[in-house]
C-alpha cells in the first residue's frame, strides 16, 4: 500500500514535467502570448523543482518524510487547480512554479522506502518508484495530444490535481510516521544559498540561446552561480547542521553517480524535447514524417513500454547484477540509440526502435541511480542526497537541451525550419556524452550494502549477530566500534564528534560486521 500511494505520488508530479510541453502552442493560441512567454511555462516548473526538490527533502529528513510528503503532494495538487483556471499566462507561470515545489516527492519516496521496507526489498521498491518517474515523463507526452483534443488544455492540469489530492490523503491515513534526524535543523542560509546559484545557473542555461551566449544577462548570471556556488560551499562546509553534507557529497559512490546523472541528463531532457519535433516536421523539410502531436506520442510508446518494464526489471535483479554495472548498461543503451538515431532515422520504425532502446536505458539508470545514492548515505541523508542527485540530472537536461537546441537551430532552412544535418550532429554530440556517462559509471566503485549510523534495522529485516553493528564506545576523537579500533589499532583520524560513528561520511573505515575495512574516498 506505501508502495502504491508513493508511485501515485511521484507519477503524478512526473507527468506535469512534459505533460504541458507538446501543447505549448496551443496553451500560446489560448491565452494570447508570445513564444518567447510561453516558454516560461516550463522555465518556472523547473527552476522551481530545483530550489525546492534538495531543501524540502532535507526537510523530510530532518521534520518526518511522511509529513513533508503529504505538504508537497497538497501543494501540488494546489498548484495544479491554479493551472486548470489560469485566466492569463502570469497566473499560469505562478501556478506552474507552485507545482515545480512537488519536485521533492522523488527523494521523500525514496527516503520512505529505506525507511519503512525491509532491507532486501529497498532495491525492488526505489527501483519501482524510479520506473513510474521515467515512465511517467513518458506518458506525459503520449497522452498530451489525445487530453486537448478530447478535453481541453486545462485538463493536463484537473487529471494530475485529482491523482496528487487522492495521493495526499491517502499518505496522510495509510503510510505510518517516519522517522526524524535526531538534529532537526539544518543551515537556512545554505537552503538560500543553494536556491541563488541554482535559480543562476538555471536560468542562464535555458535561456541562453534565446538571449544569447555573451550577452551580459547570461555573462551576469552565470558569474553569479560561480561566485554563490563557491560561497555555498564555504557554508556547508563551516556550518555545524548543514543542509547538504559535503562530506557525504564527496563519498565516492556519491560523487561519481552524480557526474553519471549530469551526463545522463543531457541526453534524456534531449531526447524528450527534441524527438517529437523531429518526428512532426513536415516530409518536405527532407526529413521528419508530419505527425500531429499524437501520432509522434504513439510513435514514442515503445520508448515507455521499455522504460517502464527496465525500471521494474532493475531492482529484482541487483543482486545478481549490481547498480553500477546496470547505469553502465543503460549509458551504453542511450550511446546506441543516439548513434542509431543519428546514423538512420528515415523511416519511423527506426525512430522507434531507437527510441525503445533510449528507453530501456533511461529505465535501467533511473532505477541504480537511485539505489546507488539511496544505499551509499547515512539515513538521515537520504532526501538531501537523492534530491540533489535529481538536481544534478536536471542541470544536466539544461545544458544539454540548451547545447542542442543551438545546434538544431543553428543554420535554419529558408523556410524556417531546422536543417536535417542539425538533428545529426546533436544526436553525435549525445551519443558523445552517453559515452563519458558509460565511462563515469565504470568509475563508481563497488561495494556491498552496508548500514550508516542511525539507520536501525528496516522493519522485516533481521539482522544476525554476525551482521550486527558494533557496540560504539567514546574514543578520544570520537565515537568509535571497539571492534574497528581494535582491527585499525588507532583512532580515526576523522572523528570530530561524538556523535559520528565510525561509518560516517568523510571517514576513511567503514564498518562491516566486526570487522574494519579501508573505504577508497
Amino acid at each position: 500500500m506505501t508502495f502504491l500511494v508513493l508511485a501515485a505520488g511521484s507519477g503524478a508530479f512526473a507527468m506535469l514535467q512534459s505533460l504541458v510541453t507538446p501543447v505549448l502552442p496551443t496553451i500560446q493560441a489560448q491565452l494570447h502570448t508570445s513564444q518567447s512567454t510561453v516558454t516560461w511555462v516550463m522555465t518556472a516548473n523547473l527552476l522551481s523543482a530545483a530550489v525546492f526538490t534538495p531543501i524540502l527533502g532535507r526537510a523530510g529528513d530532518a521534520f518526518g518524510k511522511r509529513r513533508a510528503l503529504v505538504a508537497v503532494l497538497v501543494v501540488l495538487a494546489a498548484g495544479c487547480l491554479l493551472a486548470a483556471l489560469a485566466p492569463n499566462i502570469g497566473v499560469l507561470l505562478a501556478a506552474r512554479a507552485v507545482q515545480g515545489a512537488a519536485g521533492a516527492v522523488f527523494p521523500l519516496s525514496y527516503g520512505i522506502i529505506r525507511d519503512r521496507f525491509p532491507r532486501e526489498r529497498v532495491a525492488v521498491g526505489v527501483g519501482g518508484i524510479s520506473a513510474v518517474i521515467a515512465a511517467g515523463g513518458g506518458v506525459g507526452i503520449v497522452l498530451a495530444g489525445p487530453i486537448v483534443q478530447a478535453l481541453g488544455y486545462a485538463w493536463l492540469f484537473w487529471l494530475p490535481m485529482i491523482l496528487a489530492g487522492l495521493a495526499a490523503l491517502a499518505a496522510y491515513l495509510l503510510i505510518p510516521s517516519s522517522t526524524t534526524s535526531q538534529a532537526a535543523h539544518f543551515s537556512w542560509p545554505a537552503a538560500v544559498l543553494l536556491s541563488a546559484w541554482l535559480v543562476s545557473l538555471l536560468l542562464a542555461v535555458s535561456k541562453g540561446p534565446e538571449w544569447g551566449w555573451t550577452s551580459p544577462a547570461v555573462l551576469g548570471l552565470l558569474l553569479a552561480a560561480v561566485t554563490i556556488l563557491a560561497v555555498w560551499i564555504v557554508t556547508e562546509l563551516r556550518s555545524a547542521h548543514p543542509l547538504i553534507d559535503m562530506r557525504m557529497m564527496r563519498l565516492t559512490p556519491v560523487w561519481t553517480t552524480n557526474l553519471v546523472a549530469l551526463l545522463f541528463g543531457a541526453g534524456q531532457f534531449a531526447l524528450f524535447a527534441f524527438l517529437p519535433q523531429f518526428v512532426q516536421t513536415p516530409a518536405g523539410a527532407g526529413y521528419g514524417f508530419g505527425s500531429t502531436v499524437t501520432e509522434a506520442g504513439l510513435l514514442l510508446l515503445p520508448m515507455l513500454v521499455t522504460m517502464f518494464v527496465a525500471g521494474l526489471v532493475s531492482g529484482p535483479i541487483e543482486r545478481a547484477v549490481s547498480s553500477k554495472l546496470q547505469l553502465a548498461a543503460g549509458s551504453a543503451l542511450s550511446l546506441t540509440a543516439f548513434a542509431a538515431l543519428a546514423l538512420t532515422h528515415s523511416a519511423q520504425w527506426q525512430v522507434a526502435a531507437a527510441a525503445a532502446l533510449s528507453g530501456a536505458g533511461l529505465g535501467l539508470a533511473m532505477s541504480s541511480m537511485a539505489n546507488l545514492i539511496v544505499t551509499s548515505v547515512p539515513a538521515d541523508q537520504t532526501g538531501a542526497a537523492s534530491g540533489m542527485n535529481a538536481n544534478i540530472r536536471t542541470i544536466g537536461g539544461a545544458i544539454g537541451t540548451a547545447i542542442v537546441g543551438s545546434i538544431i537551430t543553428a543554420a535554419p532552412q529558408p523556410t524556417g525550419l531546422p536543417r536535417e544535418s542539425g538533428y545529426t550532429s546533436a544526436f553525435l554530440l549525445l551519443a558523445a556524452i552517453s559515452t563519458a556517462a558509460v565511462a563515469a559509471a565504470l568509475l563508481i566503485p563497488s561495494s556491498r550494502r552496508t548500514t550508516h549510523p542511525g539507520q536501525a534495522p528496516t522493519p522485516g529485516s533481521h539482522q544476525s549477530s554476525q551482521t550486527r553493528s558494533p557496540e560504539p564506545v567514546a574514543g578520544a576523537g570520537g565515537v568509535l566500534s571497539r571492534a574497528c579500533r581494535a582491527r585499525s589499532g588507532r583512532h580515526h583520524p576523522c572523528h570530530r564528534t561524538r556523535s559520528r560513528a565510525d561509518t560516517g561520511p568523510g571517514c576513511p573505515y567503514r564498518s562491516t560486521g566486526m570487522t574494519c575495512s579501508f573505504m577508497a574516498m
